[in-house]
């Protein structure tokens, strides 16, 4: 067969709409082809949806629909035109059998979209009671876990040969330790851009000396906690979340708990102390591998020279600013651990549970993160400035 053959073929077996007035009636006359193989190709589809909707709203529901001259009709063409008729039967319809049995088996085992449900202001009001009452059951759960890690810590503290320094150590290495690659990178960007935007202003002012106050209290006191703490938040706050949560999909946790293993003392508080400690370090890295890029960038944008920027950075930036800093990341830690674990032991036993609690480990971490900087800016805003 020729192309020319295929084209005409192809033509023949689209599918075709026509409508006319005929005995005080319009009938609606279906022909070619309406099955899926046909109605696959994107322009024969897209067609054919915007002649049946304009067929449908010219003729309206008085009409006759003939679909006799119809050369094939498949599932996919009666679910469109059951769809097309408000999923019920029009007033007037002339088919063969086949036809009808096949629109009939649509008809039967299609289903429609849900209706749009209309919230009450008595079921908005429910809702929002149903949202209070998580709150509440998460702060409970969360007031209860702060203060079995404080248990936990007197019991380290009366007996600290016996803690569980292994797990510490542990969790150290792989919060800590492997997070120094990513961290180096994120802060050396970061000081890289925040020393070429500072540049641009600062000359227009003449104030060029000024970048090393700017950059070292910026960076220091403030960028170089939050920037570390919001990394390992969706990096080790979610590991931690994961692996708790796959020891209650896997029932280790109901394993430790009929063994009599204490669940806060061998879960939490390993991962809250690896925190406490790693989150200062990992801060004092980030801090480091920013300054070092500002230091290149101002070079490179305003001419002053490393040497310079280091002898001036001790005189523009006081000692109390890193030793805030340094205090603000562990609670930091601290925070992200105790939310991890939070998290991670309200997860039910199925995959879908342990996902949402992931995500939602990270998001409450990295907000929790942000407020508490944001507190420590307002009590301690009289520190180092």
């Amino acid at each position: 067969m020729s192309a020319n053959s295929n084209i005409q073929v192809a033509e023949e077996n689209t599918p075709r709409i026509s409508s006319q007035m005929g005995a005080g009636q319009w009938v609606v006359t279906l022909g070619g082809s309406w099955s899926a193989a046909v109605m696959a190709r994107p322009a024969v589809w897209s067609e054919l949806q915007r002649n049946l909707v304009d067929t449908s709203t010219k003729v309206g529901a008085n009409c006759l629909w003939d679909l006799r001259q119809l050369e094939r009709l498949d599932h996919t063409g009666a679910q469109l035109l059951w769809n097309t008729w408000g999923r019920k039967w029009p007033a007037d319809l002339q088919v063969s059998p086949a036809q009808r049995a096949m629109i009939d088996r649509v008809a039967r085992y299609s289903v429609g979209p849900p209706p749009s449900e209309s919230r009450s202001i008595w079921q908005r009001f429910l809702g929002l009671g149903e949202f209070v009452y998580k709150v509440v059951d998460h702060g409970r759960d969360l007031i209860r876990l702060v203060g079995q890690l404080l248990i936990d810590c007197v019991r380290l503290l009366r007996a600290p040969r016996d803690g569980p320094w292994r797990d510490v150590s542990g969790h150290l290495y792989r919060i800590g330790a492997t997070a120094l690659p990513i961290t180096a990178l994120v802060g050396f960007l970061i000081g890289v851009v925040l020393a070429y935007l500072m540049a641009q202003q600062l000359r227009k002012f003449g104030a060029d000396a000024f970048i090393v106050d700017v950059l070292g209290i910026a960076l220091i006191r403030e960028l170089g906690p939050v920037l570390a703490a919001i990394l390992l938040a969706g990096r080790s706050g979610s590991a931690i979340t994961a692996q708790i949560g796959v020891m209650r999909v896997t029932e280790e946790l109901d394993a430790m708990r009929v063994m009599g293993i204490a669940q806060g003392y061998r879960l939490v508080m390993p991962r809250a102390i690896a925190m406490a400690i790693a989150m200062p370090l990992v801060t004092v890295w980030t801090t480091v591998a920013a300054l070092f890029g500002g230091v290149l960038s101002a070079d490179f944008a305003m001419g002053i020279t490393p040497a310079y920027f280091l002898s001036a950075l001790p005189a523009a930036v006081e000692v109390s600013n890193l030793t805030l800093a340094v205090g603000k990341s562990v609670v930091f830690g601290v925070l992200i651990a105790v939310v991890g674990c939070h998290y991670g032991l309200r997860i039910e036993p199925n995959t879908e549970s342990l996902g949402q609690g992931t995500t939602a480990s990270v998001v409450t971490s990295i907000t929790v993160v942000i407020l508490v900087d944001a507190l420590f800016a307002v009590v301690f805003k009289d520190i180092g400035v």
